[in-house]
Parts: C-alpha cells; structure tokens; sequence
C-alpha cells in the first residue's frame, strides 16, 4: 500500500486526504494519478491566501503589512499587472517564472523590494515567485495579484495561470487551479460585479466559490471615507467605517466571513519600519505649532505641505506620504495627550489606528484556525474533479467510494461541516434564516462553545445544550426538511453529537 510521503501537514484532515490520495494514485490514469501529484504537492504547502481586488485598492500595501516588509511594489508598474507569490525560503530571493517553465533569479531593488525592472520580456513572464525568510510565511503563502478593473480579461488570465500550475495538461490544470482562501480588497463603494469578480478568484481549488470558510473582504481605505455623510457615525471616522463595512457585509455575504475596515497605508508604514524616530521628532514639532497654524496644516493635503511653518515642506511631505492627514492627525491627539510618549509607542498608536489588529486577528480564526479543514476541502475537491475528468466510469467510482470511506470516520466530519455551510451560504440549500444562521454558526468554529452559541457557559450547562440541539436535527431531519435540507440537518446532527461526545469525555 502506497502512502503519502512524510512531511508537515496542516493538520490530521490534510494528512488524511494526502494519504487517500497517495493510495488512489497507482490505481488511476496516468494523468489523473499526475494532478493527485499536485494535489499532494499543496496539501503539504503552507495555506495560501489571494489577496484580491479593484485597481487602486491598496492591495500590495496591505500585502506588505500582513508580510511586515515593504517588498511588494505599489505604485503602477510591470510588476503590479503580475502576480506575485510570496513564500518562505532560507535565502531572500525573486524568480521570475516565464511560460515556458524556466525560472530566473533576481536580486530585490536596494530598499528591499522587488525591482521596478526586471530586465526580461514582459510578454514572456507567467508570474514572480519571491522567498523570504519571514516568520509570517512559515504557514501562510501570501498571493499578490494583479487589480482588476472591469474584470479585466487578461489581468485575469494571468491570475488563473499563475495560481494554478504550468506542469500539467488543460483539464487537470483547471481542476486544481486556485487559492485556498482569499482577502477581498474594497473601497468605499462595492459596484455590482464585486461578487462576480470575488468568484474570478476562486477561494478553493476545483472552482469551488469564496464563501464564509475562506473568505474575508477588507474595507480599504477607511481614511478617506467622510464621517459626516454616515448615518449613525456621530461624525466619528472608525464608527462610519464599521457601519459601512456592515452594509458592505450585506451585500458581500455568503461569499465572505465578514468585512472589516483597515487604512492600509497606516498599517503599512506601522509595521514594515515605515515610521522612524525623525519622523516622531517632526511630529513632536508638529505638536507643538499654534492652534490656529496646526487646523490650517489638516484642512487638506495642498495646505500640509505647502503652508508656511516651522517644520519644513520636504519632511512634511514625507509624512503625508506614510500616513496621510488621518494618520498625522492621529499622531498629533496621542502626543497632545501624552507629551512624552516614546516613538516606539506612537508607532504602536497609528498601527492601533489602521485597523490591522483586528485584520489579523480574524485572519487567525477564520484561515489559520481552520486551515486543516480548507486545505484538505479544497484538496477532495480537486480528487473529485480530476477523476470526473478522466471519462473513466470505473476510476470515478472508485475515487467516489474512497472519499465516501474518508468521510464516514468522525475525525473527517468537519469536512462534511464545512460542505453543508457551503452548501448553505451559497443557497444551494435553502434554509430558514434562523437555521441557517445556525448551520453557519457551528462551521464557522473548532470551539464546542462558540459552536453551540454559548461561549462561557459552564461545560455542563454545554453538554447538555450539544445533546438537545443534536436532537432536534435529528427529529427536522426526518419531519418537515426537504430532502437537500434533510441532508443538511443529518451534517449537523451529526456535529453536535460530536460535539457532545468530546464535552463529555473531558
């Protein structure tokens, strides 16, 4: 019996599907046993993660946040219409991957980032492969692509080129073509075919749409919405933000777990060494300006940098470019209130400023948490859609009934939790809301009490909650559901029954 070769997994699900697919390999076509290959290849990879969007989003800063270096470029250029994958590697370095499979190494620019130039025909480049020897990158690949516009064609070719695989024959290079998870980037306004770009970018191999398990939409950009013009803000920035990013929610869901609000530019400058001690010195200056010369400087850009003051025109421009009026202004409140505070601290208040603490955080307990149960999802699917292309009856059965063995054990059930959430969020099934928030609820967790809508409560108190609750999916099951909706409440029966098991054997 062939096994999938030892090496680090996400987790027990990941290892299972690897050593399913290990199994079926010899037992398959050439060419499907070839895109198994490649599917144990990214079962063994870090999670990876499409950071997605419009042109102007602010992708690539944001990229250079959560990676915390300014490697990716930002401003328009050759490199932003590629798509650029960040990994870990023991020696920083940049490939450029052509269409032909050869690969060429480039050293980064002087700052540390990748060149403007890379010195090759640009018609012949697939994508940057860029190695860094980054403690982010140890479990996330962090994917940059290129901004689309109306859903530009070729902007979108080279993505799906590049996030799928060069090696194999068409049909296999679309079955396991895609992210794993992506972040969405938008700005203040989601135009109709956001949704419909959102799926472009695939959040799961096999053309499995973005949804709640693995996708995130960010609400870029917060800095620059008027806090006035929203209803409910009380004229306060981060109050307007949130409410925005909740009408944003609306109208993203299911194919995102939430939206949050970021300023990627603070986050930016915060965490890739962007903020320096001259610069805490200018605004220690900055402070301590007259009233009335302080109002004029943050009456707008133009007025900044140009008005007459003491500290000079260059540096303020500088300042602007790092944080903009909104991030200057935050500085100026936290030296008012505290005169003395040191630059390391004041770098911690604008990185409190941009939002990126609460981006992170959600990227922990919606990728990271789950990244087991998204990377072995997306790898059956890619199994599914390999052996269904292969035209051979008997290897689709036999796949078929091979899945269906995995899935019978209890330690894969998540994986049948996570398709009904899918299933559902998409409404493929119909639920009634309260349901479906339910079956949301109990996918969109690993912890027994935030699964059962009562973190907190004393594990007896949950115990007995994970019983009911099983019951009663058991008993809407066989009364009332309709037969999609049947399958449905059989998942979730099934996960609080589970759920009740492990609660009682602690």
């Amino acid at each position: 019996m062939n096994t999938a070769p030892e090496q680090r997994w996400a987790g027990p699900l990941s290892a299972a599907v690897a050593r399913l697919c290990a199994e079926l390999q010899p037992r398959v076509s050439e060419r499907t046993a070839e895109g198994f290959g490649e599917v144990l290849h990214r079962l063994g990879a870090p999670l990876q993660v499409a950071v997605a969007g419009r042109i102007k989003s602010g992708k690539s800063t944001l990229v250079n946040a959560l990676i915390g270096r300014r490697v990716a470029p930002t401003d328009v250029g050759e490199c932003t219409r590629l798509v650029t994958r960040f990994q870990y590697g023991t020696v920083d370095r940049v490939e450029v991957v052509f269409h032909d499979g050869r690969r060429q190494t480039v050293p980064f620019d002087p700052t540390g980032g990748i060149p403007a130039d890379l010195g090759v025909d640009f018609d012949e480049v697939s994508h940057l492969e860029a190695y860094l020897t980054n403690a982010v990158l140890r479990d996330l690949t962090v994917i940059d692509t290129p901004g689309l516009g109306s859903l530009d064609s070729d902007s979108v070719a080279r993505t799906e080129q590049a996030l799928g695989t060069q090696q194999l024959d068409p049909v296999s290079r679309d079955a396991v073509i895609g992210a794993e998870a992506v972040l969405y980037v938008v700005t203040q306004g989601v135009r109709a075919d956001d949704e419909q770009a959102l799926a472009a970018f695939t959040a799961a191999t096999a053309s499995r749409e973005a949804g709640p398990v693995n996708a995130i939409a960010l609400l870029n950009k917060a800095d620059m919405i008027e806090a006035d013009t929203v209803e409910g803000s009380g004229d306060e920035l981060w109050k307007a933000a949130e409410i925005l990013a909740a009408k944003q929610s609306a109208l993203l869901k299911p194919k995102v777990a939430d939206v949050l609000p970021v300023i990627g530019l603070l986050a930016e400058t915060a965490e890739t060494g962007g903020f320096t001690a001259p610069d805490a010195e200018a605004l220690r200056s900055l402070a301590k300006l007259d009233e009335d010369t302080r109002e004029t400087l943050l009456l707008s850009a133009d007025l900044f940098t140009s008005w007459e003051c003491e500290v000079p025109a260059g540096t303020r421009t500088q300042l602007l470019e790092r944080m903009d009026l909104h991030g200057v202004r935050c500085a100026l409140e936290a030296l008012d209130a505290e005169p003395d505070i040191t630059a390391g601290e004041l770098r911690r208040r604008i990185r409190d400023a941009s939002g990126l603490a609460s981006v992170l955080s959600r990227l922990d307990s919606v990728f990271r948490v789950r990244a087991d149960g998204i990377k072995a999802a997306a790898a059956l699917a890619s199994i599914t859609a390999l052996s269904q292309a292969s035209g051979d009856r008997d290897e689709r059965r036999e796949v078929h009934d091979a899945i269906e063995g995995l899935l019978a054990r209890p330690e894969a059930h998540q994986l049948r939790v996570l398709e009904a959430l899918t299933l559902v969020a998409a409404g493929a099934v119909e639920m009634p809301p309260d349901l479906a928030d339910e079956v949301m609820r109990v996918g969109s967790s690993t912890d027994p009490g935030e699964q059962l809508g009562g973190p907190g409560l004393p594990q007896a108190e949950l115990t007995d909650l994970a019983l009911e609750r099983a019951n009663w999916w058991r008993s809407f099951s066989s009364f009332g559901a309709t037969p999609a909706q049947s399958r449905v409440a059989h998942v979730v029966h099934r996960a609080y029954f589970l759920i009740w098991q492990q609660l009682r054997t602690r």
